[in-house]
């Protein structure tokens, strides 16, 4: 009888949470993060159903992973899991990773104010400022985003013919703005969306297909962004990202800020140095911006800058016993 212990720091990035695995990650091989995030799909993919799925955990449960750089110019690498699996990207997830590395001292940064992070999906940069060992905010510089199909149609329940676009800030998104057929979150329940985002997203990936130009690894929709109006009129846009099998996104999600500015770049609303204020479901915002626009094997994308904030509530020791029959967790649909 084996018995696995982890040891965690818990915190919330505006609101959805990061549960930073400081203790008991498992040795992973490759030359990379990417190559790595494979071996953890291939033999440890039940640490991320142990930590994140309940008892352990629950529907909206995200978290990180920390190994060391592969390159030594580099500060920190990082795993992130969460219920929805293995992500090359998660925005929230840095902004919290990165707070809790440097409140507790788990990184060093060669230079201090920044940290460059080796993600699967590439190389982010990160600037953050602290003091009196608190860190009042982060802002990451991420991957290459990019608009990867538009006017694209879903069937969905109740609602009917929905058209959405598709765009890649880190993962895939199916981007829901306001329609004929519907009118903005602001008019439905969470629970609906909830519901209608798990048949539109198996519908999506039966119709279309989605394929990283640079890494085949990455591929197929898995967040659903539906779009509305602002809470706060000096805000640019809100969305509520499902992501998962039952998770709306609290924060108003990294990636999915970076998919859908890189949406609007494409279609001339926003240009190189603008700035994008987004709100999540409850209203908190990340202040994003777009850095740079680039060449990404024919496509134009844009280098967009994530900016926001976490706090860290506690601590966790946590074991997975393999005499535990929810050892590897569950969830109830």
């Amino acid at each position: 009888m084996a018995v696995k212990t982890f040891f965690c720091v818990d915190a919330h990035t505006c609101g959805n949470p990061v549960r930073l695995v400081a203790g008991g990650g498992p040795n992973l091989s490759g030359a990379n993060m990417s190559e790595k995030r494979q071996h953890f799909l291939n033999e440890y993919d039940w640490i991320r159903q142990g930590l994140m799925y309940e008892p352990r955990g629950h529907d909206m449960m995200s978290g990180s992973i920390l190994y060391p750089p592969h390159d030594p110019e580099n500060d920190v690498a990082v795993l992130f899991i969460e219920t929805s699996g293995c992500l090359p990207m998660c925005g929230h997830g840095t902004i919290g990773t990165i707070t809790i590395a440097i409140e507790e001292g788990l990184i060093i940064p060669k230079t201090p104010g920044v940290v460059k992070m080796e993600a699967p999906a590439g190389l982010v940069h990160i600037e953050y400022a602290a003091e009196n060992n608190k860190v009042s905010h982060v802002k990451l510089r991420n991957v290459a985003s990019y608009l990867a199909a538009s006017d694209l149609t879903v069937e969905c329940p109740d609602l009917g013919t929905l058209t959405f676009d598709v765009a890649y800030g880190g993962n895939f998104y199916a981007i829901i703005d306001p329609q004929e057929n519907y009118r903005g979150i602001d008019q439905y329940a969470a629970d609906q969306l909830i519901s209608w985002s798990r048949v539109i997203r198996k519908r999506i990936n039966e119709l279309y297909s989605f394929v990283h130009p640079e890494n085949p690894t990455i591929k197929d929709c898995t967040h659903i962004l539906w779009a509305g109006d602002t809470m706060d009129p000096s805000s640019t846009a809100r969305n509520a990202v499902f992501y998962g099998d039952k998770a709306i996104d609290r924060s108003p999600c990294g990636t999915g800020t970076s998919a859908r500015m890189a949406q609007w770049h494409a279609k001339g609303k926003l240009n190189k140095g603008d700035s994008f204020i987004h709100e999540s479901i409850i209203g908190s915002k990340f202040i994003g911006r777009v850095e740079d626009v680039v060449d990404l094997k024919g496509i134009t994308a844009i280098i967009p800058s994530i900016q926001g904030w976490a706090k860290v509530y506690g601590y966790n020791t946590i074991k997975i016993d393999d005499d535990d029959p929810y050892a590897k967790g569950f969830q109830v649909l």
